[in-house]
């Protein structure tokens, strides 16, 4: 949907002690990467990681080439970096790439990065790629670095449809101009956006649905076939589109920092039983009652559940890393309600807090994630029905700790594929696919006619 409140002061902890926990813990898992690099020469064994080598490209992924497009569907819209969405300033967010600001001075990985901004940090991962090419007659895949969904929110409150739709028909108009795309009609070439398929599927106006700032994009024409990255698919209509994971907080340069923090993660006591980040959604709307379930529970066992609530008077509360991830660490399950659409980015934020995620949707993750996440949920999540959301408690303590425990392992081994790594990793110390290299290994399935069917 068109998105909550962000606010832009990521990086000022109104609790100090998480801060400081937290800050401890990054010193911690700096020293130990550095500890792990000069005492190993491989970077650790796990089915994510792979052997890397500067500029060699993985078999595995098409060579790849980033369409020029006019600056104004790319470069020219963070010039507008104010104006970007109604809800926040995007500026501070655009910065590093779209990683955004450093959680600290120091940091080099850890970033305060908005949950809305996958396709600024795909778009630079992609220009440091190894199997990027600089001739288009090589390539078998097209990267169309349009900031859709940056454009997309910068018109949400936009009422003159035409205007809202302009830049949006605009790009469609240009797609069967392109030299690159008489080959395959567009069936090689893909799009990034970093929000959800519903900011760009505004339904038509005798639609009793009410219109929250959609434009048409994805309904139109030219764009049925390109394949669509997105944070959120609508998983019954679009054929083309794929789940991406959001971006979190952890943008690491080398394999030994991610093995730093799952060693870590593993190693931390669990305090609570569940947590849940989030806030209430009004009464009135179908994927309240989930929300108001947990929030209630929670408060009555507050030795069981702890949580970091959203507030209209403070939403900023909800989006602090430090606070969110402290949080996250200190639990054994981690809830994840739909809120203003299926998905949410704080499913994400548990996998790297090594929480496991308690869904009450099956759209939240199972029908989005599929190039993600393991095939059976049951190995690293647990679902909640309705007939269960008033004993939430009760069900999670069934669960054997010897389940718990390799539940919590396999979304710890998870990290790694839902993380997107730092623009500018050595491609010699990464060793590691991660979010963007398994999305090029899917579209390279596709486009040579091996992707099993969806």
């Amino acid at each position: 949907m068109a998105g909550k409140p962000k606010d832009k002061h990521f990086t000022h902890l109104s609790i100090p002690k998480p801060q400081l926990l937290f800050t401890l813990l990054l010193f911690f898992l700096w020293l130990i990467s550095h500890l792990i690099f000069y005492t190993s020469s491989s970077a650790p064994s796990n089915a994510a990681l792979f052997p890397a080598e500067d500029k060699k490209c993985d078999p595995d992924i098409a060579p790849l080439y980033i369409v020029p497009l006019p600056s104004r569907f790319n470069s020219d819209l963070l010039t507008q970096c104010h104006n970007l969405s109604p809800y926040t300033d995007m500026c501070p967010h655009v910065a590093h790439r779209g990683l955004g600001q450093p959680l600290s001075p120091s940091s080099t990985s850890w970033y305060a990065t908005h949950q809305f901004i996958a396709e600024l940090i795909f778009h630079a991962r992609v220009e440091n790629h190894p199997c990027r090419t600089q001739d288009p007659s090589t390539a078998q895949l097209f990267l169309l670095p349009f900031y859709a969904g940056l454009y997309g929110s910068s018109q949400f409150s936009q009422t003159n449809l035409t205007l809202r739709d302009s830049l949006a028909l605009d790009f469609a108009s240009l797609l069967p101009l392109l030299p690159t795309w008489p080959r395959r009609l567009g069936r090689d070439h893909f799009l990034v956006i970093g929000r959800t398929s519903w900011d760009f599927m505004r339904p038509p106006p005798s639609h009793s649905t009410p219109d929250f700032g959609a434009n048409l994009l994805l309904l139109l024409p030219e764009t049925q076939n390109i394949s669509v990255l997105t944070v959120e698919r609508i998983p019954w209509v679009p054929h083309n589109h794929f789940a991406i994971p959001y971006p979190s907080y952890f943008h690491p340069s080398a394999a030994t920092e991610v093995a730093a923090w799952r060693a870590a993660i593993l190693a931390l006591p669990r305090t609570h039983l569940f947590a849940f980040v989030g806030g209430p959604r009004p009464p009135n709307l179908e994927k309240a009652a989930a929300r108001a379930s947990i929030l209630r529970q929670c408060a009555a066992s507050p030795t069981r559940c702890i949580t970091v609530e959203c507030r209209p008077d403070d939403p900023s509360t909800c989006h602090d890393p430090h606070r969110v991830l402290t949080v996250m660490r200190r639990a054994e399950f981690c809830m994840q309600p739909p809120g203003d659409s299926f998905s949410r980015r704080s499913v994400f934020d548990a996998v790297l807090a090594g929480c496991i995620p308690v869904f009450f949707s099956e759209h939240t993750a199972y029908t989005q994630y599929l190039w993600y996440a393991p095939a059976r949920p049951e190995e690293w999540s647990v679902f909640l029905g309705p007939d269960r959301w008033d004993r939430i408690e009760e069900e999670l303590e069934r669960i054997p700790k010897p389940s718990v425990d390799r539940m919590r392992e396999r979304v710890v081994e998870m990290i790694p594929r839902v993380t997107y790594a730092h623009p500018n990793a050595s491609w010699r110390e990464l060793g590691f696919r991660d979010a963007v290299d398994v999305a090029l290994v899917e579209l390279t399935k596709i486009v040579r006619g091996n992707a099993p069917q969806v």
